[in-house]
């Protein structure tokens, strides 16, 4: 005998025009859908047996939040059937610009007077991240942020030989002050006696070529460290004389 044919759930072309996200969120706005919905148009077509609806609650169910979906790694999200090179890119891309959103609310637009306007900026850049990220701050004599360079070096433990990078990068863009910052995935905001170590080589190094080093952000889970609030940028600075 025969089996009947399986039967899937339809495919959201087949839904009603009410029911379809897309068609939804031009309708009524986009605050009327549900985040797999969002998800969904991002997605846009799901596959047999699923719909881009239900791939977007499954990412929900493994990943449980927007935000922490925002520092999980493509390859993670290729484990999610129905979800390719293209679709992965998609979701990666509408998250960046979420974070980029919400750094553009405290956007470096005014001259830097405390750790916390660089922090406040760079939080939801980097408190997520499941890889460290350090970042170099270009200022000009207002102590205004002119520009903000990734520097690719993995982990401060092995950043020494990025010290010429770094300064190299700052002569080339004229800029009198730098800052530097880096997040620790773990959450944690204690310096670690890397973190420490690489401080001061790159006070002597400044030092030596001219170039005022403000601070040393370290960004965790809503939380931050700055070297120059604890003293340590001032320490580091004497030591650096002293040794000149």
């Amino acid at each position: 005998m025969k089996k009947p044919a399986a039967k899937y759930p339809l495919p959201i072309r087949e839904w009603s025009e009410e029911d379809r996200p897309r068609e939804k969120l031009l309708k009524y706005g986009e605050h009327t859908l549900s985040t797999a919905e969002l998800l969904a148009i991002l997605i846009r077509t799901g596959m047999r047996g699923r719909s881009a609806v239900d791939i977007g609650r499954e990412i929900l169910h493994k990943f449980k939040t927007l935000r922490a979906m925002s520092g999980i790694d493509a390859a993670e999200f290729s484990e999610i059937p129905g979800l390719k090179d293209a679709k992965i890119a998609q979701i990666k891309a509408a998250l960046e610009l979420g974070k980029r959103m919400m750094s553009e609310e405290k956007a470096l637009d005014k001259p830097i007077t405390n750790s916390s306007d660089v922090a406040n900026y760079l939080m939801p850049l980097m408190r997520d991240l499941k890889k460290e990220r350090f970042l170099l701050l270009f200022l000009d004599r207002r102590n205004a942020v002119t520009d903000v360079v990734d520097i690719d070096y993995g982990t401060v433990d092995r950043a020494n030989p990025y010290i010429r990078e770094i300064l190299q990068k700052a002569i080339k863009m004229n800029a009198p002050s730098i800052i530097v910052a880096h997040n620790h995935p773990s959450g944690s905001i204690k310096p670690s006696n890397d973190d420490i170590a690489f401080t001061r080589s790159l006070m002597m190094a400044t030092k030596a070529s001219g170039i005022s080093f403000f601070d040393h952000i370290i960004i965790g889970d809503d939380r931050f460290y700055s070297f120059a609030d604890e003293g340590l940028i001032e320490e580091h600075e004497r030591k650096a004389i002293r040794e000149l």
